[in-house]
């Protein structure tokens, strides 16, 4: 890794492990969200996926998943979420990552998932930044948000991705190498 494009690492005042905690928290910092929540929560097959990358996912993500379908905030964060009976596709995405990888864009990133330390992709932007998980710990709750932003910079937050889109959308984080978000659902 080349440290001049690394930013910098933010820390949450506390991070949040509770899934249901975290997606009320973002519930409130992005107040058009609920109205997309489905009725009841998905039975989403989560063995096709995290068997396919012989990893456990974060529960927060997981429950999000569950609860919402796919959705962008403001036009620029996609967070890309699986559907029902349609989990080898959000496998193939997450797996078939690679041009991205291949790319200049990611020349100062570790390497891809499974590679140790590897990232994991979770999100994207309309202007081709990568929101992804570090997956350096043995427990997915305690990994870590990595932002690639196409502007070259990248950074870290230590907590999950559920409360660093809350976080995002409120306020409480730097944008660090992105525009504000605007706590606004929008078409996916």
């Amino acid at each position: 890794m080349i440290d001049d494009d690394f930013i910098g690492t933010q820390t949450p005042v506390r991070r949040i492990l509770d899934p249901d905690e975290a997606i009320s928290v973002l519930e409130r910092a992005v107040p058009g969200l609920a109205d997309h929540r489905r009725p009841e929560p998905a039975e989403l097959d989560w063995s096709v996926i995290e068997d396919g990358l012989s990893i456990v996912l974060p529960a927060d993500f997981k429950r999000l998943a569950e609860w919402y379908p796919a959705f962008a905030l403001g036009d620029f964060l996609l967070v890309s979420l699986p559907d029902p009976g349609r989990e080898i596709y959000r496998l193939r995405a997450m797996r078939d990552d690679r041009d991205w990888w291949d790319s200049d864009d990611a020349a100062d990133l570790r390497f891809s998932y499974p590679a140790p330390g590897g990232l994991l992709p979770w999100g994207e932007s309309s202007e081709g930044d990568r929101f992804l998980w570090s997956a350096i710990e043995h427990s997915p709750q305690q990994w870590r948000v990595t932002v690639a932003s196409q502007n070259g910079g990248w950074w870290h937050y230590e907590g999950g991705a559920v409360q660093f889109l809350a976080e995002l959308c409120d306020g409480t984080l730097e944008p660090w190498a992105l525009p504000p978000i605007s706590p606004e659902v929008t078409d996916s």
